[in-house]
């Protein structure tokens, strides 16, 4: 049977994804919220730009006969995740959560696990002076307000005002080594670290150069998934979802 399959995507495992199913029959559309300027783009069609909110989503589904929802967004983006939620109710369209595990902190970490930006920010004035910041643009807003603490804050484009007062901002994307986190804390003299746990390979050797220099981690908890939603791990696990659909 063939199938029209929506992937939420913007993230590897959501190209993955794309690209496991592409020498199937079924029909791959992967929506990319267009927040990156120069996204990297999966096999199959794609579309960029919200739906609406569930409502636009829900309208979406039932235009373009979509058979099944793969949400495979970013572990922190709880808003598309609890819109393809009500959407799918909405529509009684089958909706599967692909997401990567989170972080394993192992003996030698020093994290301070926080519920928000806003909680790890009242942390930062109590552990450090350097602060290397890998919580994305859209979360520097958070910070904004803090004297005495530098920022170096990395992101794949520009962040816009408001910025904290001591600020520099490195333009780089993932996957990043090791070695080149090392020196990246070493030559910045970082002395706390604070980043999302957003799990996943690309990004985790900034959590192993850390440890190694003995720095404070300020870790901010992921959402939870919406309730009563399957999640998959991986790609294999989504894809063998996939073919039990009835």
């Amino acid at each position: 049977m063939t199938r029209h399959i929506l992937i939420l995507g913007g993230t590897t495992e959501g190209r993955a994804l794309a690209a496991a199913l592409a020498p199937s029959p079924h029909k791959v559309t992967s929506s990319l919220a267009g927040r990156v300027a120069r996204p990297r783009l999966p096999a199959g069609e794609v579309r960029i730009g919200g739906f609406g909110g569930p409502e636009g989503l829900a309208a979406w589904l039932r235009g373009e006969r979509v058979d099944a929802v793969v949400d495979a967004t970013h572990p922190f983006a709880a808003g598309i995740s609890h819109n393809a939620a009500l959407a799918a109710a909405a529509t009684d369209v089958p909706l599967l959560v692909l997401r990567r595990p989170g972080f394993t902190r192992v003996p030698g970490d020093h994290w301070h696990p926080t519920p928000s930006l806003a909680a790890a920010a009242d942390l930062l004035p109590g552990l450090g002076r350097h602060v290397f910041l890998t919580t994305g643009r859209q979360g520097i807003a958070a910070f904004a307000h803090l004297d005495g603490v530098h920022f170096l804050a990395r992101s794949v484009d520009p962040p816009e005002p408001p910025l904290p007062p001591s600020f520099e901002v490195l333009l780089d994307r993932g996957p990043f080594t090791l070695d080149g986190e090392r020196a990246l804390l070493r030559e910045h003299r970082i002395d706390v670290l604070v980043t999302k746990d957003s799990g996943g390979a690309a990004t985790a050797p900034k959590l192993t150069a850390a440890r190694e220099l003995r720095l404070p981690v300020v870790m901010v908890e992921r959402p939870p998934v919406p309730d009563g939603v399957p999640v998959a791990p991986d790609v294999p696990g989504a894809v063998h979802w996939l073919e039990q659909l009835p």
